[in-house]
């Protein structure tokens, strides 16, 4: 039995990483509104939030039955098959989360727990039936089918209702209270707020009673036998306050967008805390029913079927770690920015690409909204798109600097959200709060429009990516967990021990590369130009931004040079992905560049140069991938490397076209542009010298001593660095004459 102790100490270690990695991920469902509307000061939203955690977890008790029995049928298992079960998902859960917190994308730490206990049990199971000679059919008796169904389908209807509820509920909140929503308060914000405080109040409170540990029987049958005058009661005090708050000036959707914020912390709490700790507590209730019995080993664990409570300590401590998470781990934070450029009012650098699915997509899109037009009367959209009015504008918070969407989505976001999942845990039902709340955000985006034109194929390919990380999630999960169960089954001590290494060292290269993201990050939203930005900061910061830039090109290229002669793709894959993060920097700066143009007091006339400032800084970073993308294709495919005569020409025109790259970064960063006509000669000359490499290279081809593929491959070089260095001047001539 000490072996199994030594389990039990080694999954409650696992609880408190998964804790950590698991708020890490699920911090976006309930930091995402609040801090997307800058309801409040930063510390405020986390006391708020914290409080909220801290009381959800009391009402989370009766959803440790999931791990427990939700999945798999405990009595057709010994004890030592269940903590190799326990073990392998606890594992797989703390590299699985901490991977995908790395990338940034909010993944379901339900559906990983799900199918992380069906995966292991699955494995285990397939085990005895091998070892007792049994058919496959057999399985059903070791799996609880009907309960992983019906959580499975529970799981994936939540996307399809969330978004749908969400979207709905918006859309009809936004006809009553539109875009200027402030003189709509007198008429309809206390009944809108005594709605959403009566809908918490029944949902926390009276459906989420039957879980904690704190109420006695009595206290909760006493709420059951009243909910009807219990929710009356509750509509007509909030209502009241509500209306008196409006009264006295005070902006209500702030109350509520807080309350909401406790509310669904709470949820989360409830719902999702036996995904980080039911395991754990699973196996430590099996330790201490097995280490008194006469013949543990021979035992079948049919007493996981009887009902407890968890201890409300270790509870109180979970939440504890969970606070503490909230504070003081970074990744949370990349996931919350994931579901806050997706779900943005405003326009802007767009984190995710096209595709040919999310472009098909909004095509329908457009042509149902089409065919809807001519169906309806155009009275009737008319008014409809009178109180869409404005839906274009950035919203603002109080000091007039740009948020990502104002309180009213935010109150709809979370009153939503909060009330599904509040539902769901009443049921015991582990619904996934990052899909309810993510849908959510989604479904009133789309409500309010904030998917537009420019922007829609974008957000729309954000969201299926994210929706296919679930999905990835789910197989993963079950794959890694039931091959982690294997391992364990057969080599017992020495996997337990293989397998905590392996999970504490993928954690820590997940940090080291999570860390390195973040400063590239933080590098490439260094230029922060808002409402209260002079127009002087903002060009000394653009200038400082446009240096560092151009100071990025010319390695970029030698890189590629040196990559393409040696024929090395490690080297080209390195300067490709360079190039790619360039240019995710340029597309930063020009977001920048148009809220500049938006500062400037003059007539927008006199201020053209900054289009001719955008295009040069496209055109160089799309040279630069176009450079990189030629010299991989040409090694990729095997082709010759080019001769020496033609690397060195290669190391010549870098150094000519380096020194221009300094140059311009000097001046940018000096802000001095006297060397204008320095750098203009300097181009004239590496003109000359790439029509003599045009000239030296056709003489190649018609002597024959190249191969066409290799003369293509130069021509194109010399192509796209004529590009970057003409780019390169008018950028500087252009951004000359703005300044001046």
């Amino acid at each position: 039995m000490e072996l199994f102790l030594i389990v039990v100490v080694i999954l409650f270690i696992l609880a408190i990483s998964d804790l950590i990695v698991g708020v890490s991920n699920d911090a976006v469902n309930f930091l995402n509104s609040a801090i997307g509307s800058r309801v409040a000061p930063r510390h405020i939203i986390m006391l708020v939030a914290s409080l909220g955690v801290l009381a959800g977890t009391l009402f989370s008790s009766g959803m440790m039955e999931v791990a427990r029995k939700g999945i798999f049928n405990p009595e057709q298992f010994y004890f030592a098959e269940i903590m190799i079960i326990f073990l392998a998902v606890m594992l797989t859960d703390v590299i699985l989360l901490d991977f995908f917190n790395t990338l940034g994308l909010p993944t379901s730490t339900t559906v990983s727990i799900v199918f992380e206990l069906l995966g292991a049990a699955v494995a285990v199971s397939l085990i005895k039936i091998g070892q007792a000679g049994d058919g496959i059919d057999r399985l059903i008796e070791y799996i609880n089918t009907s309960k992983a169904i019906a959580i499975i389908s529970g799981i994936l209807l939540s996307i399809v209702v969330a978004f749908s509820v969400g979207a709905i509920i918006q859309f009809f909140t936004r006809i009553i209270f539109t875009f200027d929503y402030v003189d709509k308060l007198k008429k309809y914000g206390g009944i809108f707020g005594g709605v959403a405080l009566t809908a918490i109040t029944f949902f926390i409170l009276i459906k989420g009673a039957k879980g904690a540990t704190f109420m006695s029987a009595e206290f909760t049958d006493y709420i059951g036998a009243n909910v009807y005058p219990i929710l009356l009661y509750s509509l007509i005090a909030w209502t009241i306050v509500f209306q008196l708050l409006i009264f006295l000036k005070i902006n209500i959707f702030k109350i509520i967008v807080l309350i909401g914020t406790f509310a669904l912390a709470l949820a989360f709490a409830a719902n999702d805390l036996v995904n980080f700790i039911g395991v754990p507590l699973a196996g430590l209730n099996s330790y201490q029913l097995m280490v008194n019995s006469s013949d543990p080993f021979n035992t079948l664990m049919e007493v996981l079927r009887e009902k407890t409570h968890s201890n409300t300590w270790f509870l109180a401590g979970a939440g504890l770690v969970m606070v503490g998470t909230l504070y003081f781990n970074k990744k949370a934070r990349s996931v919350i920015k994931t579901s806050l450029d997706l779900g943005r009012q405003q326009e802007g650098v767009e984190r995710f690409e096209s595709s040919l699915l999310a472009r098909t997509l909004v095509r329908m899109n457009v042509n149902l909204g089409e065919t809807i037009k001519r169906v309806f009367p155009n009275f009737l959209l008319d008014k409809l798109n009178n109180r869409f009015k404005n839906f274009d504008r950035t919203p603002v918070d109080e000091e007039k600097n740009p948020i990502s969407f104002d309180l009213i989505r935010a109150s709809v976001n979370l009153l939503v959200a909060s009330i599904l999942i509040s539902f769901a845990t009443s049921w015991k039902l582990p619904l996934s709060t990052t899909y309810v709340t993510f849908m959510v955000a989604m479904g009133t985006s789309f409500s309010d429009k904030a998917w537009g034109r420019e922007s829609a194929v974008y957000r729309v390919n954000g969201v299926l990516t994210v929706i296919g990380g679930w999905f990835m999630t789910a197989i993963s999960a079950f794959t890694v967990s039931a091959v982690f169960a294997v391992i364990l089954f057969y080599l017992e001590g020495f996997a337990m021990i293989l397998l905590s290494v392996l999970a504490m060292y993928i954690i820590y290269r997940t940090h080291v590369i999570h860390k390195n993201r973040e400063i590239e990050n933080a590098e490439s939203e260094s230029v922060t130009i808002g409402n209260g930005t002079s127009k002087k900061d903002a060009i000394d910061s653009l200038a400082d931004s446009m240096k560092k830039s151009i100071e990025q090109v010319a390695p970029i290229v030698l890189d590629l040079f040196k990559g393409l002669s040696k024929g090395d793709r490690s080297i080209l894959q390195k300067a490709k992905k360079s190039s790619k993060k360039l240019d995710k920097k340029s597309r930063k700066l020009i977001s920048d560049l148009f809220n500049t143009v938006q500062l400037i007091e003059e007539d927008v006339k006199e201020s053209y140069r900054y289009g001719k400032v955008i295009n040069s800084l496209q055109e160089i970073t799309a040279n630069l991938r176009s450079l990189a993308e030629t010299c991989i294709v040409h090694v990729e495919n095997n082709h010759n490397n080019p001769s020496s005569e033609q690397t060195k020409e290669l190391m010549e025109l870098y150094k000519n076209l380096e020194a221009q790259l300094e140059l311009a970064a000097e001046m940018f960063g000096k802000g001095n542009y006297s060397d204008f006509k320095k750098l203009s000669d300097s181009r004239e000359e590496f003109a000359k010298m790439l029509n003599k490499l045009d000239k030296d290279q056709i003489s190649r081809v018609k002597k024959k001593t190249d191969s066409t593929r290799n003369s293509l491959l130069q021509l194109s070089i010399y192509s796209d660095s004529d590009n970057i260095s003409n780019h390169n001047l008018e950028l500087v001539k252009a951004w000359q004459a703005t300044i001046k």
